[in-house]
């Protein structure tokens, strides 16, 4: 083990949640689709929506404020009543909030923080406090899905909250969507998106099995909190399992090789023991094989390394999405063909 970190308590029916916007305050932008969000999210886990002060505020208060934003995180980590946090929606600068955190309370009172893309940031805050959280569904892109929540996603998500059993594999959803309907037009609500068979992952490297801690988030956030109080030390990463989604802007192959190289010159890649890589967003499925190869030259060809790398996992900026715990073992097996929790 390379780093431990505190598990928050289980939850149960009934049980208060807080929806906090960190970053674009998409809640006030499209209300009706937040409501929806809210609705489909407590009728499918029983579970009570709380939201904080700022939750619903304007979208240009919010900008103005991160401060605000950090102090209902700071809140609803205190409050005994709340028993986990998931965020609303992502944005661009979560990174703004870091001063402004409480890392001593959310070290003494854990709970489940929850949330992808731009939430990234505040995972590593999480993570510098010691605490486990996940990345996995936010209310707006998740629990407000068109025609009411994947079974994927609630599969995934009970798991984690209610029951604590997170061991075994992490299979493949049975189909999978990234097309997008205009939130803003209340009309496309009642029409279900477009869904495509899954195919599975990409085993694209690496033929020994390996074990490690998770760690990662969106790659382009990532990048933001290099350097900042949150960012880890190098000792973190040792016999980790390095997971990287990449967000709706669709970064280019190009960027991403240029991202690992900067690990790979910062000792991370060799420390580490394997990849997972979500599914690409806004790319042409043709286009998949190049990000692929990025990752290979990136690692392989000019890293040196053949530690398994496994592509267009069901995390991030897709959908469904299965919830990754920080800090979790995780194992990947090539020669199964197979990514688990242990």
């Amino acid at each position: 083990m390379t780093f431990a970190l505190k598990t928050p308590p289980l939850l149960k029916k009934g049980d208060s949640v807080a929806a906090v916007s960190p970053s674009w305050g998409g809640p006030a932008a499209v209300p009706h689709r937040y409501i929806i969000s809210k609705k489909q999210f407590e009728e499918t886990f029983g579970l009570k929506v709380v939201e904080m002060p700022h939750t619903r505020s304007a979208v240009k208060w919010l900008d103005k404020n991160p401060k605000a934003r950090a102090e209902d995180i700071n809140a609803a980590v205190k409050n005994p009543d709340i028993k986990a946090i998931i965020t609303t929606i992502g944005g661009e600068d979560s990174v703004r909030l870091l001063p402004y955190l409480d890392y001593r309370a959310i070290s003494e009172n854990p709970k489940f923080f929850i949330g992808y893309s731009d939430t990234t940031a505040l995972h590593f805050a999480f993570l510098k406090a010691g605490v486990s959280s996940i990345y996995g569904p936010a209310f707006l892109p998740t629990f407000g899905e068109n025609g009411g929540i994947f079974d994927y996603v609630r599969d995934s998500l009970n798991k984690v909250l209610f029951t604590g059993k997170i061991s075994g594999e992490i299979k493949p959803s049975d189909e999978w969507t990234n097309e997008f309907l205009d939130w803003k037009n209340p009309e496309n609500q009642k029409k279900k998106r477009k869904r495509l068979k899954n195919s599975g992952y990409r085993f694209i490297q690496g033929k020994t099995p390996v074990q490690g801690r998770l760690i990662g988030g969106c790659l382009e956030v990532l990048e933001m909190i290099k350097a900042t109080p949150v960012w880890p030390d190098k000792k973190v990463w040792k016999d980790c399992i390095f997971f990287i989604d990449l967000s709706e802007e669709a970064p280019t192959p190009t960027y991403i090789v240029r991202c690992l190289r900067n690990y790979a010159a910062a000792g991370i890649l060799k420390r580490i023991k394997g990849i997972l890589v979500g599914r690409p967003c806004n790319v042409p499925i043709r286009d998949f094989d190049k990000y692929d190869k990025a990752f290979i030259r990136a690692v392989r060809d000019e890293a040196g390394l053949d530690i398994p790398i496994v592509t267009r996992m069901d995390f991030g900026h897709t959908d469904p999405i299965c919830s990754l715990p920080y800090g979790a073992l995780a194992q990947i097996d090539p020669v199964r063909e197979t990514v688990s929790l242990i």
